[in-house]
C-alpha cells in the first residue's frame, strides 16, 4: 500500500501511530486497489514512523551507515544477511527477506549489497512486496536493472529508488534511507529531486543556509535507468503539504528533464497562481559530444536533447533556472515570496526544528571505504570502432538472408535503425528514422519500447519499420528489415549491449545493405567488471588507441576526460560526476575553459588527489588548477590535509592551485589550506573562487 501524510506526520500502513485520526486508518483498507507501478509513487513519502530494514545488514558499509541513520532518528527495525540469524546492532537479524518481512513488517529496505548480487536482492524485496526499495550500489549491470524494471511493471506494491543513488531522506521525519551527508540537511519545506549526488548535496547546503530546509530529497541516481525519475518526485511534491517549493537537478543524458518540463507546464496551467514555485539546474551544458561524463547515464543518445536544450525546455515550461547549486537558496526564497508564501514563517519553522552547522564528526563507513559500496574501476562502457564491429556482429547478420555488410559510407537516402534503451519507459526499444542524415537524425528518430524478457513483438517491429517510411521498398528489403530488428534485439540481450545501431540502404537488387562506417556498438561495462560476463566482447577493447591519461586514471578509480579545446588552460579536480560537470559549465560562464573533466568520486583521499594532480599537470596547457570539493560524505578537514600531502609530493611546476571546500567541516578545511604556507588559495563561495581561477589563468 502507498504511504500517505496526514497533517504533519508521515506514515506507512504498517506503522501508523495510535494518535492518528480514524480517517487516516481508512486510507489503508483493502479497498484502495493498486493498478500499476505508477501507483507506487506515494511510497516515496517516508517519515518518522517508516519501518526500515537493511539488506546486507552485517556488512561493514551497511553497519556504519545504519549506526549513523539510527543516531539521526531513522526507525530501523532490523535487517537481513543471507544464512545468518540473531541480532546485530541490538536489532533483529534475519536470514532472508521473506522472513524479515513477516516478522518486522518493513515499509522500506535499504539495499546495501554489492553490484554483482544487488539485482537479485532487489528482486527478493519485490517478491516480498516491500513498499519502498532503495538501492545505492554503483555498477549494477544495465540488463540486470532492465530485468528488475520489467518485474516492477507487473506489480503495484513496490517502488524502487536507484540504483547508483544516494537514496531518499525526509529531514522533517529524521528518516534517511541511503548515504546522504547528514550535517548538510535540516528540516524544512523544499522538496529536492536530483540525478547527481554531489550536486544534490550542494543544493541542500544552499537551502539549509537560506533557512528554508528540506521536506523530502529524492536521489534518482546516475545510471542509465532509474527506478524513480523526476516526474515521480514532482507528483509527490505536489501532494505533500510540507513542501512549499521544488528543486530539480538534472544533467545530460535521457529524457527525464524533458518529461519533467511537460509535467511542470501542465501543472502550472492547472494550478495557476497556487502552483508551488520550481527552480532547476541542468549539468553538462559544456560536455563534449559522445563522451560519458562520469555517471553511467551521463551521455546523450540519438534523439535526446543536449543539456543546453534541456535547460531551455525547463525554462520555457516555467522553471526558474540557476547555473550553480549554491544559488538555489536565495533564488528559492525570492520565488516563495513572489508566490505569496510567508517566507519568514517558513524559515522560522525550519530553523526551530534543526539548524545547519558544520562539525567534526567521525568518518562513516562509506568514507573509510572511499564512498562506494564496492570500489571498482570506473570505465563507463565499451564502444567498439566500426571496423571492429564485424567480429561480434557478423554471426547475427548471417541470420538475415540477403543482407550485406558494406565498407562504403551510407548514401544520403539511407535509413537509421537500432536497438537501444528507452530511459523513460525503463525498457529496451527499437529506434528508427526515415533518414540517417546527421543534420536531421535527432529530430526524426522515434523509439518503440518493448519488454526486456519477451523481446519485441511483431506489432512493435511493424510500427518501428513503418516509421522508416519504407512503403516503396521491395518486399525482400522489408522482410530483411524485420529480420534485422529481430537479430539485433537478440544480440542486444545476449551480449548486454547499451546501443546497437547503424544506417541501412536498399541496393539495386532490392536487398538491404548495412553500412559498416555508420555502426555504433556500445556495450555495458558493468556486466564484465561487476559480474565477469561478456568477456569475449570486452576483450576487444583496445586501450592503446585511447588517451593514456584516461586509461591510467581508471586504474585508480578516477574518471578523467581530456578536453580538446586549444584555448583551455584550467585544470579541474572535483569529487562527484555531477559536480564536475557543473564545475566546467560554471567556469565557462565566468570566462574560463577547462582542460579536463576529473571526478574522484567519493574518494578524494590524499592518494587520489595526488594522482589527479599528476594527470592534470601532464597537460602543458594548464596554467592553474581548480580543486572544487564538496565535503559531503568526506570531511572537509580530511580533504584539505590530503590536498596538502599530495601538493608536497607532486612537482607542481609552479602552477597555482585554488581550492574551494564546502560542506562537512568546511571551516577547518579552509583554515588548513589558508595557513599551509604553500601556493594554495582557499575560498568558500564558488563565484569568488571561479573569478580568481580565471584571473590566474589569464596571467
Amino acid at each position: 500500500m502507498a504511504a500517505v501524510r496526514c497533517g504533519k506526520t508521515s506514515v506507512f500502513p504498517h506503522s501508523y501511530p495510535t494518535s492518528l485520526p480514524r480517517c487516516s486508518r481508512r486510507d489503508f483498507t483493502s479497498s484502495a486497489v493498486r493498478g500499476s507501478y505508477d501507483d507506487t509513487v506515494q511510497n516515496l513519502r517516508i517519515g518518522k514512523h517508516t519501518r526500515v530494514i537493511y539488506q546486507g545488514f552485517t556488512g561493514r558499509v551497511a553497519t556504519g551507515n545504519a549506526k549513523d541513520s539510527l543516531a539521526y532518528g531513522t526507525n530501523i527495525v532490523g535487517g537481513v544477511t543471507p544464512g545468518k540469524e540473531g541480532e546485530h546492532l541490538g536489532l533483529p537479524l534475519l536470514p532472508n527477506v521473506r522472513k524479515a518481512t513477516e516478522q518486522l513488517k518493513p515499509d522500506a529496505t535499504a539495499v546495501f549489497v554489492a553490484a554483482p548480487q544487488c539485482a537479485k536482492a532487489i528482486e527478493e524485496a519485490i517478491e516480498a512486496e516491500i513498499p519502498l526499495i532503495v538501492s545505492v550500489a554503483e555498477h549494477i549491470p544495465l540488463h540486470d536493472i532492465m530485468r528488475v524494471c520489467s518485474i516492477l511493471k507487473t506489480q503495484s506494491k513496490s517502488r524502487l529508488v536507484g540504483a547508483n543513488a544516494p537514496g531518499i531522506i525526509a529531514p522533517i521525519g529524521s528518516c534517511r534511507i541511503g548515504f546522504q551527508p547528514l550535517p548538510t540537511f535540516a528540516p524544512g519545506h523544499i522538496g529536492i529531486a536530483a540525478k547527481s549526488g554531489t550536486l544534490s548535496y550542494e543544493t541542500v547546503a544552499s537551502i539549509t543556509r537560506s533557512g528554508l530546509g528540506q521536506s523530502l530529497c529524492v536521489g534518482m541516481g546516475g545510471d542509465i535507468i532509474a527506478g524513480t525519475n523526476l516526474v515521480d518526485a514532482l507528483r509527490v511534491f505536489e501532494a505533500d503539504p510540507e513542501t512549499e517549493g521544488i528543486i530539480l537537478v538534472g544533467e545530460i543524458g535521457g529524457r527525464a528533464e524533458e518529461d519533467a518540463a511537460e509535467w511542470i507546464k501542465e501543472y502550472r496551467s492547472r494550478m495557476g497562481s497556487k502552483a508551488k514555485p520550481i527552480a532547476a539546474l541542468v549539468g553538462g551544458t559544456t560536455a563534449p559530444e559522445g563522451r560519458i561524463m562520469g555517471h553511467a547515464g551521463a551521455w546523450a543518445a540519438r534523439g535526446e536533447r543536449t543539456a543546453k536544450e534541456k535547460y531551455r525546455v525547463l525554462e520555457e515550461a516555467g522553471a526558474t533556472m540557476v547555473d550553480h547549486p549554491e544559488n538555489f537558496g536565495s533564488v528559492m526564497k525570492t520565488l516563495l515570496s513572489q508566490s505569496g508564501r510567508d517566507v519568514r514563517n517558513i524559515t522560522k519553522d525550519a530553523n526551530q526544528r534543526r539548524g545547519y552547522h558544520t562539525l567534526r564528526r567521525r568518518p562513516t563507513a562509506l568514507q573509510r571505504n572511499g564512498g562506494d559500496v564496492q570500489r571498482i574501476q570506473q570505465q563507463r562502457g565499451l564502444l567498439l570502432r566500426p571496423e571492429q564491429a564485424s567480429g561480434p556482429l557478423q554471426p547475427y547478420l548471417d541470420q538475415v538472408e540477403g543482407l550485406s555488410l558494406s565498407k562504403e559510407p551510407a548514401p544520403k537516402d539511407s535509413f537509421y535503425i537500432g536497438v537501444t534503451v528507452d530511459r523513460t519507459a525503463r525498457q529496451p526499444c527499437i529506434a528508427t528514422s526515415p533518414t540517417a542524415d546527421a543534420s536531421q537524425l535527432n529530430q526524426r528518430v522515434k523509439r518503440f519500447p518493448y519488454d526486456w524478457r519477451e523481446g519485441p513483438t511483431k506489432s512493435t517491429i511493424r510500427q518501428a519499420t513503418e516509421h522508416m517510411q519504407l512503403d516503396a521498398a521491395p518486399p525482400a528489403a522489408k522482410a530483411q528489415i524485420t529480420r534485422l530488428v529481430q537479430t539485433l534485439a537478440k544480440m542486444y540481450k545476449e551480449k548486454e549491449a547499451v546501443t546497437l545501431s547503424g544506417s541501412v540502404s536498399i541496393d539495386n537488387n532490392g536487398n538491404l545493405t548495412l553500412h559498416q562506417p555508420s555502426l555504433l556498438l556500445q556495450f555495458d561495462d558493468a556486466a564484465y567488471r561487476s559480474n565477469k560476463r561478456q568477456e569475449d566482447i570486452h576483450s576487444l577493447r583496445e586501450k592503446d588507441t585511447e588517451v593514456p591519461e584516461e586509461v591510467e586514471a581508471e586504474q585508480d578509480g578516477i574518471v578523467f576526460i581530456k578536453l580538446n579545446d586549444p584555448d583551455a588552460n584550467i585544470g579541474t579536480l572535483v569529487n562527484g560526476a555531477g559536480l564536475a560537470m557543473n564545475t566546467l559549465d560554471a567556469l565557462r560562464l565566468h570566462g574560463g575553459k577547462a582542460t579536463n573533466f576529473l571526478d574522484t568520486g567519493g574518494k578524494a583521499t590524499s592518494e587520489t588527489v595526488k594522482k589527479s594532480f599528476e594527470l592534470i599537470l601532464r597537460d602543458s596547457r594548464v596554467k592553474v588548477i581548480f580543486v572544487n570539493i564538496f565535503g559531503g560524505l568526506t570531511d572537509g578537514g580530511m580533504i584539505a590535509e590530503g590536498v596538502l600531502l599530495a601538493f608536497k609530493e607532486v612537482d607542481m611546476k609552479g602552477v597555482p592551485v585554488v581550492v574551494r571546500i564546502r560542506g562537512t567541516n568546511e571551516a577547518l578545511g579552509q583554515k588548513i589550506i589558508a595557513e599551509s604556507g604553500l601556493e594554495l588559495e582557499a575560498f568558500d563561495g564558488f563565484a569568488e573562487a571561479a573569478e580568481r581561477v580565471v584571473e590566474l589563468a589569464g596571467r
